[in-house]
């Protein structure tokens, strides 16, 4: 089955930011998420990175874990992510080459609910976690914080709350 043939089941109205540094890499997943249905935003690391991805308004997050010679940047993006109240519930899969941190890392990871696909990988073993993070950016409690998170940029009122990692949707 070619990528054309593939369904477009879980991917539709879903928008993907993929983080990577290879230019390669980041057609490559375009190529299979938007064969997928998903729309998708493609990021290399940049010096103001989480208030690109704020920007995006990203359902699901695909973030590599070694960017060229800067070896922490994408460890350090997820921990900004999941220390930012407005970002911090967006699905993240780390898709990386680098086993020896994600074994130093799992409990993290499992505890934060960030999924991994280790590099080289299949579509099908991608397609499997893409599929398990749309059902997680489905549930109702996700659902329901994105809701507010947008309809709070729509009114201007992206609090500094919000990026500094307070709690988010209580009224004042």
């Amino acid at each position: 089955m070619t990528r054309e043939e593939l369904p477009k089941r879980f991917g539709a109205g879903k928008r993907v930011l993929v983080v990577n540094d290879t230019q390669e890499i980041l057609e490559l997943f375009t190529d299979i998420l938007e064969g997928l249905g998903f729309e998708t935003v493609v990021m290399s690391y940049a010096p103001r990175e989480l208030e690109q991805v704020r920007m995006t308004e990203p359902d699901l997050i695909i973030l590599d874990f070694i960017f060229g010679s800067r070896e922490l940047a994408g460890w350090q993006l997820l921990q900004k992510i999941r220390m930012d109240a407005a970002l911090q519930d967006i699905p993240v899969i780390v898709c990386t080459a680098a086993v020896r941190e994600v074994m130093e890392q799992q409990g993290y990871l499992t505890e934060q609910g960030v999924l991994v696909v280790l590099k080289p990988f299949t579509i099908s073993q991608l397609e499997e976690s893409l599929e398990r993070a749309t059902r997680i950016a489905d549930s109702p409690e996700r659902l329901a914080s994105h809701r507010k998170m947008r309809q709070r940029r729509k009114r201007g009122e992206a609090s500094t709350s919000e990026r500094s990692g307070d709690e988010v949707g209580q009224d004042a």
